[in-house]
Parts: C-alpha cells; structure tokens; sequence
C-alpha cells in the first residue's frame, strides 16, 4: 500500500506539490491549519485548481486539520521558513517512529530547527527552482518549470520515494551535497531579494545597480569561502546576473511579502548569512549595511524585523 504523503501549507510551492502527486494517482492530504480552513477548503469542493501552460485542472486532494490522530510517515513540510520548527512540533505526537521529513523552506537556519525538534525522523532538505504563486485560495499557477535537489546530510542514502516524484513529473535530483545547494541559494537570495525590496523594484531593475549587486557577491563569495563552502561560490556573480535577467518581469518573494504586508523571511537568509560572518570572523561590511537598511524599511512599514 502508497504511503501517504501529507503536504503542511497549501500555499504556492506547496499546492503545486500537492497537485502533482495528486494527479498522479498518489495518496495525498493537506494538513491545514484549523477548522476554518478546512471548512473552506471543503466549500471549494475540496479540490486545488493548477493553472499550467494556461490551461487550468482541478485536482480533488484530501485534506485534515492538524489535530488529526492519523500517524505521518512522510511530510511535505512546505511552510514558510519561520513556521517550519512549531508546525512540526505541533505534529510530533503523529509522527510514526520511521517519519520522513522533506524540508522545502527558504534560506537555512529553519532546517536544523526541524531536525533538532524531531531527532527520530529522517529530515531530508530540498531546494528547489520551481516558480509557482497563488492567485487565491486553492488555486496555484505554475509559473516557472524548474528543478528540485533534494539530500540528506546524515545519510547519503536515496529514498525509495523518488519514484513517486518521477511519475509525478516533478523533476529533481538526489545529491549527497544538498547543503551547497542551499548555500547558493542561500546566496543568490540575499544578492537579489533585499536589493529588490529597497529599490521597490522588479529583479530586472537590479540591472540599473550593477556595482551594488558585483560588491554583494564579492563579499558573499568570501564568505562561503570561510563557511567551508567555495563550490557555492563558483561564478557567483555571473549566476546572479544571469537570474536577474532571466526572472526580470518578476517580483522577487520577499518584494511580494512587503507589498503583500507578510513576515519576510530575513533571519533565514541575510540575517542567517550575516550571523554565519560574525560567527566565522568574516568581515562583510555590506552585506551588514543591507541588513540593517532592510530591517529599518521593513520596521518603517510596521512589519516584523526577525
């Protein structure tokens, strides 16, 4: 019998996990958060519509709160970095002895927490390319096809799951260095995001600030370095150039959280990457300065500064 895959956040990444594995004839529930939500989740038919390549499928996924007393042997843990350690402490009580976590949150700092939190269960990160938003509740466009690495750093180990990713058409990749992925995303992010948000721009507008974006990566580059990760830093810069352009009509994340008035996820990203440089004695004069400019912006606006 498929073991079930319990997806918590139906928000845009999630959905369209969801979605997919649904499709594909898998068993899949969502883990929502109260019974408001699945109230209305069940009003709209208990279905999430995938907007893909223009053409819109609606795609009936089950779904529960919580509170559920139904044992969890694999999570799709697909909250924002700042909710990823209570959510799973909000389930350990349904976690089965041999649970599986995939971690599929921004930055780094959240991924430990969740381990720490559940030490018997497999925790297996994920970075992921993919581009997806939501246009309202239960209906996911997907946006960008991209890829998703996935590895554990405990245990090299592939699981026998992938091959529920390959029949769902999601493409991705075991590596057993999963964390230099992260640290280049990692990178990538804080070179790009914060900038986006204080210029109050689109990730094209960073081409109008080409020696801030080249000092970001310079510092980030000797940063990894101290970090022990220089394969993240390999053409660092050329690679931010590259994703400006390319995602340039678009609005970075947390562009969209600020707009939006939604926490950021600035402690799991600069503020990760600006603690990792006081920890490793690694100066960093600008990546600071752009911290505090952000912090000061986001509490100018009366959003959370952590």
């Amino acid at each position: 019998m498929a073991v079930t895959w319990h997806v918590l956040g139906a928000g845009s990444l999630g959905s369209l996990w969801a979605a997919r594995l649904a499709r594909a004839g898998l068993p899949v529930k969502l883990v929502l958060r109260n019974a408001e939500r699945l109230t209305a989740y069940e009003a709209n038919g208990a279905v999430i519509t995938l907007v893909e390549h223009g053409a819109e499928q609606h795609v009936p996924v089950s779904a529960q709160i919580a509170e559920s007393v139904e044992p969890i042997e694999r999570l799709l843990l697909a909250c924002k970095a700042y909710d990823a350690e209570q959510a799973v402490a909000n389930l350990l009580p349904r976690l089965s002895p041999n649970a599986e976590l995939i971690l599929l949150q921004n930055g780094l700092g959240s991924q430990d927490a969740v381990a720490a939190k559940a030490p018997h269960a497999r925790c297996i990160f994920a970075s992921s390319t993919e581009g997806a938003f939501r246009e309202q509740d239960w209906r996911v466009v997907f946006a960008g096809h991209g890829f998703t690495w996935l590895g554990d750093p405990r245990n090299a180990a592939p699981p026998s799951w992938l091959t529920d990713l390959h029949d769902s058409g999601i493409p991705h990749e075991w590596t057993p260095d999963i964390l230099t992925r992260l640290w280049r995303k990692l990178a990538l992010n804080c070179a790009i995001n914060p900038l986006t948000v204080l210029h109050d721009c689109r990730n094209g507008g960073l081409q109008q600030h080409p020696c801030e974006v080249a000092t970001l990566c310079s510092e980030l580059d000797e940063l990894l370095a101290c970090c022990g990760q220089p394969a993240a830093a390999l053409d660092l810069h050329s690679e931010v150039q590259r994703v400006i352009q390319a995602t340039a009509a678009n609005y970075s994340s947390m562009h969209q959280d600020v707009t939006q008035g939604r926490r950021t996820e600035i402690s799991y990203l600069l503020g990760y990457a600006c603690a990792a440089a006081t920890r490793h004695r690694c100066a960093v004069p600008h990546l600071s300065q752009l911290q505090e400019r952000l912090v000061q912006h986001l509490a100018a606006r009366g959003l959370r500064t952590d």
